[in-house]
């Protein structure tokens, strides 16, 4: 969207009659709730959330304080193309400065303190590893090259390891993709693809996480509280522990349309009729939920229930084909488990040791680690990282809270022998310090952390291979009053697992259902920028020179592109 789209919208005609119901507390319908307001001019107190938790976020969480310890189930990266969540909250105030917005505040935050790993890759019990380059060799380029350029219909449900070279897994660039972005072996190379053409400028800062922008506190007190503050204040009904599980709907050759919302209020059945003014705008799926959590001497217990968002998805889909099929994602918790583990402490040789591989101490309110430290030769492929601390707005300042995870929870440990699914926090802990090089000092240490792990079994179930129609558009043909949002809708040329995912399929939903007079922003289109495609091809071959970079680089000399290569 430039800027001659970028307009304040006209009031519908019609919206004075209007009333919303969103389904589901997390981005996607807060998200939708501000557009609603300040796109669609809809009165804030003719929205309703139904959330069936005490708590709004969704997977972007967080809570805690120093005495029962804190808990974040993940974290998020961010970077500056992320167009349409950054149009959402250039309208939101700041906690900390409310004559600036979100975005304004984290633009500061990131120009003024710009992330870069100094330890990306951590190995042989506390060492550091090589991670200047990718390590691929011209098979794997010439495999990255082919995934470019097929097409997503040719690949169908292809995954991950049936598609690269068994060599290509042993390389630096997997060791940072599955880390960074929680990818498995049995994923879709499908959506493998769209994270490469997203985010195909970003591939030169890969190793070092260059241009990866993180939040001045954890994701609930950076973006969803002030989120709810800034929708409380305009009158928008928060429904909490109210569990929507159908939709009745009519459908015929013309139209589809939700007539009723059922739901449970505790063990209370009741039914909101949907009427002619109504719009109903439904999350499908969830990543965290029937997430469990343990403490420093329970592990988290595996809750393989099917759980009420994914229940109500296939009630919904039972409608229509076009509403998607959920057991392509919900039917196969082994491979779209993990673990993560949130550890808060004090001052310790844990911190210190932080301090030494990364350079920086973790009390400067600075960037610390850069994003995550990944431990190469864990056998859970462990992942931690330290952000900006004090990382919770009540965070006392001689606390740090650190953040883990890991992709293999089924694994024996290489320490701890046993699976990390059956660990404690004091065992996670353990683990994690043997490979930190901290074996020695492991008792020392536990007096002074308190571990919480979570056990997340669909954290990844969106990665899960697919096709074409298993993930429903986010206003389906023929809908008249309703929209789907969240993970696990069709965006075209857009990545999951990410914020930005959620906030634009809200922003297509209320742009679509209102006709509102506002371009949505593009997928930003870095895999059609020659620049961008000269540069991530040039990291792909390291320090090797490029085929034919020579006779190139000979003939743009003295020209306009000269320098392009």
């Amino acid at each position: 969207m430039g800027n001659f789209q970028n307009i304040k919208t006209l009031k519908p005609s019609f919206i004075e009659n209007k009333h919303a119901y969103l389904i589901g507390g997390g981005i996607a319908s807060l998200a939708a709730a501000v557009f609603l307001i300040r796109d669609g001019h809809m009165d804030g107190n003719h929205i309703t959330i139904l959330e069936e938790t005490d708590i709004l976020g969704g997977a972007m969480d967080g809570y805690g304080n120093f005495e029962n310890g804190y808990l974040i189930r993940g974290g998020r990266e961010m970077e500056e193309h992320y167009e349409c969540t950054w149009d959402l909250f250039s309208s939101i105030p700041s906690l900390d400065d409310p004559t600036i917005s979100i975005l304004e505040e984290f633009r500061e935050l990131n120009i003024k303190d710009p992330n870069e790993s100094t330890c990306r890759i951590l190995e042989n019990c506390g060492k550091k590893g090589d991670f200047s380059s990718l390590g691929l060799n011209d098979l794997h380029i010439k495999q990255l090259a082919k995934l470019f350029l097929k097409t997503e219909d040719e690949l169908g449900p292809t995954t991950v390891n049936q598609f690269f070279d068994k060599s290509f897994f042993d390389t630096n660039m997997w060791c940072f993709w599955r880390s960074m972005f929680a990818f498995e072996t049995w994923h879709s190379v499908v959506e493998m693809k769209r994270y490469m053409e997203r985010f195909i400028h970003l591939l030169p800062g890969m190793n070092s996480m260059k241009n990866i922008m993180f939040s001045k506190y954890n994701q609930y007190d950076s973006f969803i509280l002030p989120l709810k503050n800034w929708l409380k204040s305009k009158g928008v009904i928060f429904n909490l522990n109210s569990q929507v599980t159908n939709l009745s709907m009519e459908i015929n050759e013309d139209i589809k349309k939700v007539t009723a919302i059922h739901l449970l209020r505790g063990k209370n059945k009741d039914v909101i009729n949907v009427t002619e003014n109504d719009l109903v705008f439904v999350t499908t799926g969830s990543m965290t939920e029937n997430s469990t959590i343990g403490n420093m001497d329970t592990a988290p217990v595996l809750n393989s229930d099917e759980g009420a968002c994914w229940t109500l998805w296939k009630n919904i889909s039972k409608n229509h084909p076009s509403f998607g099929n959920p057991e392509v994602f919900c039917s196969d918790i082994d491979k779209s488990k993990w673990e993560s583990f949130t550890i808060t402490c004090k001052d310790s040789k844990l911190i210190k040791k932080l301090q030494d591989l990364t350079g920086r101490d973790p009390y400067s309110g600075k960037v610390v680690t850069g994003g995550i430290i990944t431990i190469k030769d864990s056998n859970w492929l462990l992942s931690i990282t330290c952000n900006r601390q004090p990382h919770f707005i009540n965070q006392p300042k001689d606390v740090i809270v650190l953040w883990a995870y890991g992709l293999f929870p089924d694994n024996i440990g290489n320490f701890v022998k046993k699976k990390m699914c059956d660990c404690t926090g004091s065992e996670l802990a353990m683990e994690l310090l043997y490979h930190m090089g901290l074996e020695n000092d492991i008792p020392e240490i536990l007096d002074t952390v308190n571990v919480i792990p979570c056990m997340m079994p669909y954290v990844t179930s969106q990665f899960m291979p697919r096709t074409k129609g298993d993930r429903p558009d986010v206003v389906p043909k023929g809908s008249v009053n309703f929209a789907f949002l969240g993970q696990f809708v069709e965006i075209p040329g857009d990545c999951v697992f990410t914020v930005e995912y959620s906030v634009r399929s809200a922003m297509m939903g209320v742009y679509s259902l209102l006709n509102i007079d506002r371009n949505i922003p593009e997928v930003y289109p870095s895999k059609y920028d020659i620049r961008s495609i000269s540069a991530a091809t040039k990291t792909l071959y390291g320090k090797r020179p490029l085929p034919g970079e020579f006779l190139i680089k000979k003939l743009l000399q003295n020209t306009s592109l000269d320098g392009l290569i």
